[in-house]
């Protein structure tokens, strides 16, 4: 936990309430968690009310341009086109997107189609065909909050094989979310989440997850979606975080393209998909708050 706060002193959380008031007991059930080996969040973990209000306005941007996407989205298009689209509506918003110039990529947008499980950089080259599919994700600053979230998009006559695997992608994303209340752990939710790609013949990526976001584009905890039920992070009220598994047809395994070092694509060349949500944990189970 963080440091140590005297009961008659103002809350950490800024409601300006005292703290034996406010979020002594809360803090006392986390302690007893950690008392039995769990890990738990610090309060730097832990959204404020306000804080909480604010990531919302951003994530009203992150939304409108996934919604604008969805929109223009077609064959013929290239990833490029994409690219402007998010660029020119998260601006307008009075957004930034998040993605630009972070840790040297280049665009405003992933594009991943097909075999590409992430990190796909647009390209006035690559032209979306039909049969594609198609991630992209979309990530937004607002007044210095930050939002994610990507939807999956078949494009024209698709197969049903690949139809199949950005179904059960999608609903992955729910039985995981179902799973998202306060209490209980990361594990749970992740747990349902690779048994139900796992039923399916799908195999769910191990080595990229999701992530907390909300003050930071990626913040703690790491999110992983092949760990167990009792495992990983315990869920408290206030904590944001994404759940956007990554399920492959074949392979867990992956590459990362030499040339660009971003373009994640599955080593044996089948499709993958992914959907992801930005999920607040609330007192009584979970909020949605971008998709």
């Amino acid at each position: 936990m963080s440091r140590k706060i005297g009961r008659n002193d103002p809350c950490w959380c800024g409601s300006g309430k005292k703290y034996k008031k406010c979020h002594e007991e809360f803090d006392s059930r986390i302690s007893y968690f950690a008392s039995l080996g769990h890990e738990v969040p610090d309060h730097s973990i832990i959204k404020t009310p306000a804080q909480i209000e604010r990531i919302k306005e951003s994530c009203k941007i992150n939304i409108a341009v996934l919604d604008l996407v969805a929109e223009k989205i077609q064959a013929g298009m290239t990833t490029e086109e994409i690219d402007r689209i998010v660029y020119d509506k998260t601006t307008e918003m009075g957004g930034i997107p998040a993605p630009l110039n972070y840790e040297g990529f280049p665009k405003s947008v992933c594009t991943s189609i097909n075999e590409v499980v992430c990190h796909g950089i647009p390209s006035d080259k690559v032209v979306i065909k039909d049969g594609d599919i198609i991630n992209v994700d979309a990530s937004t600053i607002y007044n210095g909050y930050f939002s994610d979230s990507s939807r999956m998009f078949c494009i024209g006559n698709v197969s049903d094989e690949k139809k199949k695997l950005v179904q059960v992608t999608k609903e992955c994303v729910e039985k995981g979310l179902e799973m998202v209340k306060p209490w209980t752990f990361l594990g749970d939710m992740a747990q349902v989440v690779h048994e139900h790609a796992e039923k399916n013949g799908y195999k769910v990526v191990r080595e990229i997850g999701g992530h907390g976001v909300g003050l930071e584009f990626h913040e703690d905890p790491w999110v992983s979606y092949v760990s167990n039920a009792g495992e990983e992070m315990l869920l408290v009220p206030g904590m944001i975080f994404t759940i956007e598994p990554m399920v492959n047809m074949g392979t867990d395994k992956f590459i990362v393209d030499k040339n660009d070092g971003w373009t994640v694509s599955t080593k044996d060349k089948l499709p993958s998909a992914q959907w992801e949500i930005m999920v607040l944990v609330t007192e009584d189970g979970h909020e949605v708050l971008s998709y």
